[in-house]
This record gives C-alpha cells, sequence and structure tokens, in this order.
C-alpha cells in the first residue's frame, strides 16, 4: 500500500491509521447508549402480515 492509495483490507486501514499523529488524535469520552424505544405493532405493520399464517 502506498501513502497515496485508499488502503484495500483492514490490514492496510489498520496500518495506515497507525500513521496518525498524536496530536491529531483526540481522546473523547464514549456516548453510552441509549435505550431502545420499545417496540409496538400498529396497524400497518398488522396489514402487511395478515394474509401469512406465520410470522417468519
Amino acid at each position: 500500500m502506498s501513502i497515496a492509495t485508499e488502503p484495500e483490507t483492514l490490514g492496510e486501514l489498520i496500518a495506515d491509521c497507525a500513521l496518525i499523529p498524536s496530536s491529531l488524535v483526540t481522546e473523547t469520552p464514549a456516548v453510552p447508549p441509549q435505550a431502545a424505544r420499545p417496540w409496538t405493532v400498529d396497524d400497518t405493520c398488522q396489514a402487511q402480515v395478515a394474509e401469512y399464517d406465520a410470522y417468519i
């Protein structure tokens, strides 16, 4: 891989990222995941599968 080309493999990407100067890398705290909204079935969802005998 050349510095002038895009990495083509995960290994090349990791090697490419290792070349980033530490002065350009900032450490930010990880954002905690948000709680998922409860899943509900509305009339539109029900209508999509109304003719099926089983949900697959």
